[in-house]
């Protein structure tokens, strides 16, 4: 006994997988994009937030955020936070600095990354100014300070996650920009 094959089923088969193939390479090219916007949005992974201005409302709670640098070695720079350390209210704007410095004998620049531990604390931990924010530039042996204009959201206290937390830790890596197809990735990595 012989069965012959439907030409419309096998079709259909054909096109249901090749959907299903289309549809994976689509979700391959925007899973970066959806990631990023995913971790920007819930904090996930230590990503910080951006604002344009602090919430109204100040807290007596206060929080100990502790600062952190790291540097490529391809990079020849020297690159610090100006203090280690600092206790902010809840809720008030503060500034902290990074001091970097080009130890080499030409041009370099780099972009910066950052994040914040506790992971769960990136939700919180609101940047309204950031040299991160744009690639840094420093000709031979040029130091520079860096600032960073920053809150801890006082919703902090309400998540049962978070109210726990009494120290932050952000922390910044800068890398080379090697050429401007790098430089827009690292750019893209730091939005």
């Amino acid at each position: 006994m012989s069965v012959n094959p439907d030409p419309r089923a096998n079709r259909r088969v054909a096109l249901i997988s090749s959907g299903v193939a289309l549809g994976m390479l689509g979700l391959a090219f925007a899973s970066v994009p959806l990631y990023r916007i995913f971790c920007q949005v819930t904090g996930f992974g230590g990503t910080t937030q951006r604002a344009e201005t602090a919430p109204a409302q100040v807290t007596d709670k206060i929080i100990k955020v502790r600062f952190d640098a790291n540097v490529s070695s391809e990079m020849g720079w020297v690159f610090r936070p100006a203090v280690t350390s600092m206790e902010v209210k809840l809720g008030e704007i503060s500034m902290a600095h990074y001091v970097a410095q080009n130890m080499t004998q030409q041009e370099v620049t780099g972009s910066a990354v950052f994040n914040v531990t506790p992971t769960e604390a990136g939700i919180y931990f609101n940047k309204i100014a950031c040299f991160c924010f744009t690639q840094q530039t420093l000709k031979p042996g040029e130091r520079v300070e860096m600032p960073v204009q920053f809150f801890v959201d006082p919703a902090l206290l309400d998540d049962a996650d978070t109210k726990h937390i009494s120290e932050i830790t952000l922390s910044y890596s800068f890398y080379p920009v090697k050429s401007k197809a790098a430089g827009e990735q690292a750019a893209v990595q730091t939005n």
